[in-house]
């Protein structure tokens, strides 16, 4: 069985674009793969955070994400803090990565463009995201677009540290659905659906009521030119509406788009799809919230696992370097 790992950031309450991007995908990989799952909460400090306001959301992005799916008998879903050897082997990575390589990085130019100070950490956690990837030998990370290059760079540091200190890592494998790994915003179909987004109506939350879906949907953006047609360069408001409709019917978009004259009418099925496929969330959601020390519990079982497999790796790794072994 080969092994998969993915991490999300918390974010609190998860959008269609998590939950059709990548949560679904997580949940059928988890019936297939020895699957691990990481909520990455020391990501969040590369900006000003709350405590009080990040503790919450990481409670929260771990009861989505086991209302969306994830089954802690079937996967390994832990935060990224409770498991030491993440900062550990970034440590080890940060001393084979170079400051050309993480100065190319399109996120930390993105990030950090216009501001006459940034953290050291915006500039150094692709290095921490290499380190969660490589701690656990994952054969293969599902990543979305924005973070192709980042596990690319896990690759080169995994293969470099192999060849100075011979065999430590596996080096892994990226995987990105083929149709609704890039839901984008309603009301702007050229970006990506964010919570971060200026117009709330262009983001579907994960647990929003249904009258919320399908309002957002009927003020979605689609175009003038009147046909009904997959072509996402010419109509990107009307392809992002028939991905949706086509992921949530286990459909192609160009197969959905051949039943349809009128808009208003694929506006009326996607949002009737999406609220049929995001129902039994809101209803698993609404059990786990009414106790939350088991979301807690599942933690605690989620981070013994995952530090069982970390410390071993890090041992591994700390072991070729040189670093002085006691035990």
């Amino acid at each position: 069985m080969s092994r998969v790992l993915s991490g999300i950031q918390p974010s609190g309450e998860l959008h269609l674009g998590n939950y059709l991007g990548a949560v679904r995908h997580w949940v059928a990989d988890q019936l297939v793969h020895d699957a691990l799952y990481c909520i990455v909460d020391l990501h969040a400090l590369t900006v000003d955070t709350d405590p009080d306001r990040l503790r919450a959301q990481t409670r929260e992005t771990a009861t989505a994400l086991l209302a969306a799916g994830l089954d802690p008998a079937r996967c390994t879903l832990f935060v990224q803090s409770s498991v030491p050897e993440h900062t550990s082997l970034a440590w080890l990575l940060e001393c084979t990565a170079t400051m050309g390589e993480l100065s190319r990085m399109t996120q930390f130019k993105e990030k950090g463009h216009g501001r006459t100070s940034v953290r050291v950490g915006l500039f150094t956690y692709p290095v921490l995201m290499a380190a969660d990837i490589l701690l656990y030998d994952a054969d293969r990370v599902p990543v979305g677009d924005d973070q192709r290059q980042h596990l690319e760079l896990a690759r080169v540091l995994a293969e470099r540290f192999n060849r100075r200190y011979g065999t430590t890592f596996v080096v892994p494998e990226a995987s990105t659905p083929a149709v609704g790994a890039r839901v984008m915003d309603l009301q702007d179909p050229t970006r990506k659906m964010s919570k971060s987004t200026h117009s709330p109506l262009g983001t579907i939350g994960m647990l929003d009521e249904p009258a919320d879906i399908e309002r957002k949907v009927r003020r979605a953006v689609t175009d003038t030119e009147g046909a009904v047609r997959y072509d996402p360069e010419r109509q990107p408001g009307l392809a992002n509406l028939l991905e949706l409709l086509a992921v949530a019917t286990n459909r192609t978009p160009a197969d959905v788009a051949e039943g349809y004259e009128r808009y208003g009418d694929v506006k009326r099925d996607t949002a009737e799809a999406l609220v049929e496929l995001l129902a039994p969330v809101r209803r698993r959601h609404a059990e786990l919230a009414g106790d939350p020390g088991e979301v807690l519990n599942l933690l605690r079982t989620g981070a013994a696992k995952a530090s069982a497999v970390a410390a071993a790796t890090y041992r591994r790794a700390a072991t070729a370097v040189g670093l002085l072994e006691l035990d």
